[in-house]
């Protein structure tokens, strides 16, 4: 898999599992908490949980094409688990990968 391919299904996995862990935390957490509705945290806890698991292949794969240090992908990875971090983390790597590629 070429590096463009890797960033961009890590871009996409980055995006896809920060807006679920959003809708978890600040959507369906609340509503099992507060409202006495537990059903949103299993479809929405399970699914985001599938979703981690892709962001973390996604991840790995991404960093061994660009050859990232352990410790820096540990990182990203955890940003996965933080409600907005996987965006922010997202815009770096992306920054990060594009100044590897020489101007074309």
């Amino acid at each position: 898999m070429s590096i463009p391919t890797a960033l961009r299904n890590y871009r996409v996995a980055a995006w896809v599992t920060g807006i679920g862990l959003i809708v978890l935390v600040f959507v369906a957490m609340p509503l099992k908490y507060f409202f006495d509705t537990p059903g949103p945290v299993a479809v929405v806890g399970v699914t985001h949980g599938f979703l981690y698991m892709l962001y973390i292949v996604c991840t790995l794969i991404l960093a061994e094409r660009v050859r990232a240090k352990p410790l820096e992908a540990l990182v990203v990875l955890l940003a996965g688990t933080i409600p907005i971090a996987s965006f922010v983390a997202e815009r770096a790597v992306t920054r990060r990968v594009q100044a590897l590629r020489p101007a074309a």
